[in-house]
């Protein structure tokens, strides 16, 4: 007989929990879910499911993070030549088949609808929403351009298609909805990026500190482990925070890295919903965009703190906004606060300056 270890029988465990989990939000919907049924139909107790899933909405949560991260990543269908088209095409995968139950549909639509009733929780997916626009505006760019707002004009009518298709089976076409996005290409929304606060932020502290980044990171959108030693820009945002990290992007120096991680003061519920939104979006740049034209910033979930750490933020929560500039393996500035990340992107320092005038 085969004896488990400790953490092979809690891996055994948390998979069963989601495997039951998945059943009966599939057959129920979330609001009428049980974790005591959920618990019966895994064959475990309820405090088995409770210590791997401190709530409902948690485990919910994981449910769809490990419906969206199993799926499978082939590249779009071959339907339209126009980037925001086959995304549109690649993001419409998701509706209901026409006989599916509406419960179901609500876990294929990675449905969040009765689920964020709480102002954090809304306010943490205000703003990872914001940094998806980013991430897809950025993969339209061409030099010298923004196309933030076409990306959340995109990302709106999108959401809209899959809310219609939760609550008004039937409604709409989407292949209509794929040709709109394909003309909203072309629209001109005039964008501009010219945040009022930036001129004024204080500059960053010069400083020099060692550098020693975790090594076990990945990417979230490539999908690969990152090194973090290069030289260039570390912008640790909370999940309140997120919007930010467009500040460091808009004020890196050519040849900079830019990271982004993504801290919270609640992994189980607000770091799921962040794992979740964050990998659904960019799964679908991928099977869409070529390798070299993905977003140039690297977004990384820090959900042990290790990088957080690393660039001297003691207690990472939801409002935490620091970032660094890193510099032949030393961190040469740093700053805190609102405008951390431009702060520290647009850093002037002792060593960087006296690199540039040698």
């Amino acid at each position: 007989m085969v004896r488990l270890t400790r953490a092979q029988q809690q891996e055994r465990t948390r998979a069963a929990v989601l495997t039951s989990a998945r059943a009966e939000f599939a057959a129920r919907g979330y609001a009428e879910v049980k974790i005591d049924r959920i618990a019966e139909r895994a064959e475990l107790t309820r405090g088995a499911v409770y210590s791997n899933f401190p709530s409902k909405r948690a485990l919910y949560l994981a449910v769809l993070v490990d419906l969206v991260e199993r799926e499978d990543t082939g590249p779009a269908p071959a339907f339209s030549p126009e980037p925001l088209g086959a995304f549109a095409r690649v993001w419409l995968e998701r509706l209901p088949l026409a006989g599916d139950s509406p419960t179901a549909g609500h876990l294929q639509l990675r449905s969040l609808a009765g689920v964020l009733d709480d102002e954090p929780a809304r306010a943490a997916l205000g703003e990872v929403a914001r940094l998806e626009a980013m991430l897809l505006g950025l993969a339209l760019e061409a030099p010298g351009t923004r196309r933030v707002r076409l990306a959340e004009l995109v990302l709106t009518l999108l959401t809209g298609a899959g809310h219609l298709a939760d609550t008004a089976p039937g409604f709409g076409d989407p292949f209509d909805v794929t040709r709109a996005c394909e003309q909203l290409a072309g629209i001109d929304l005039a964008d501009g990026w010219d945040p009022p606060h930036l001129p004024l932020v204080a500059p960053a502290e010069a400083c020099r500190a060692d550098w020693a980044p975790p090594a076990d990171l990945v990417d979230q959108v490539t999908g690969h482990p990152v090194r973090l030693d290069e030289d260039g820009v570390v912008a640790v945002l909370g999940a309140r925070r997120l919007s930010a990290a467009e500040e460091a992007v808009r004020a890196a120096r050519p040849g900079d890295r830019v990271t982004v991680g993504v801290v919270t003061g609640d992994p189980a519920e607000t770091g799921r919903l962040v794992r979740l939104r964050i990998a659904d979006l960019t799964r679908c740049l991928r099977r869409v965009f070529a390798p070299d034209a993905l977003p140039r910033v690297r977004i990384v979930l820090d959900e042990d703190g290790l990088l957080a750490a690393a660039a001297g933020v003691a207690d990472p929560g939801d409002d935490t906004e620091t970032a660094v500039r890193v510099h032949g393996g030393s961190v040469v500035a740093r700053a805190a606060g609102r405008g951390a990340a431009h702060a520290a992107a647009t850093a002037t320092t002792e060593s960087s300056a006296g690199d540039r005038s040698g």
